[in-house]
């Protein structure tokens, strides 16, 4: 039984235009996420079998890729509902995102300081991954990761809630070797309010998952 599903598209393939053509979406959502779904749920059956036949051979293989396919349907999750074409400016308490936009002034000084650096950090990946803005439970503070592939450099127990995809095949077919010019495009796109509601939802569950009581 499939454990993973793909999720739909909250608004249509053309949503996002000019910032996003409508056959990168097409493909992005139902080719390239649709294959972490079905890669993760593959990993689990094969996960269960070598329990069941007590062969662990292949069992560094097989939690690397649940790592991979797992992160990688997890963030793509994220990036969906994180753009809107209604999105881009900057939070604002009179928008109702008062609490993140101070969130991010604290954390990184101004809300230019932060962009630049998320900016920097998507745009620089080296080869594949994202660009992530994300809340530290330990710290209380929001953080900016360099997350390669999906999983790769991570900070354990950090919560993401605005992620970049810094991945060829969410842009090239439109900027073509120009990752700097599509980080840059995106922020036309964010959908500030849904980074709030996750900002607010991770600051609720703060470290109680990480440090015993």
């Amino acid at each position: 039984m499939a454990v993973y599903s793909l999720p739909e598209l909250p608004y249509d393939y053309a949503a996002l235009e000019p910032v996003i053509n409508p056959q990168i979406i097409e493909l992005h959502h139902d080719k390239h996420h649709a294959a972490y779904v079905k890669g993760a749920n593959d990993t689990l059956e094969q996960l269960a079998e070598a329990r069941d036949k007590e062969q662990w051979g292949s069992i560094n293989g097989l939690e690397k890729n649940l790592a991979f396919h797992l992160s990688g349907h997890i963030l793509h999750s994220i990036y969906w509902h994180n753009m809107t074409g209604d999105g881009g400016g900057e939070p604002l308490a009179a928008d109702g995102v008062g609490d993140l936009a101070d969130a991010i002034t604290e954390s990184f000084g101004s809300f230019a300081g932060f962009k630049a650096q998320l900016t920097k950090a998507a745009a620089t990946t080296q080869g594949s991954g994202w660009g992530v803005l994300a809340y530290e439970p330990l710290s209380g503070r929001l953080i900016v990761e360099q997350v390669y592939d999906h999983q790769g450099n991570v900070g354990q127990g950090s919560t993401p809630i605005l992620v970049f995809d810094a991945w060829e095949h969410a842009f090239y077919l439109q900027y073509k070797n120009q990752k700097v010019d599509f980080i840059e495009a995106m922020w036309a796109v964010v959908n500030w309010q849904d980074v709030a509601r996750r900002y607010a939802a991770a600051k609720e569950r703060g470290d109680s998952l990480l440090l015993a009581p």
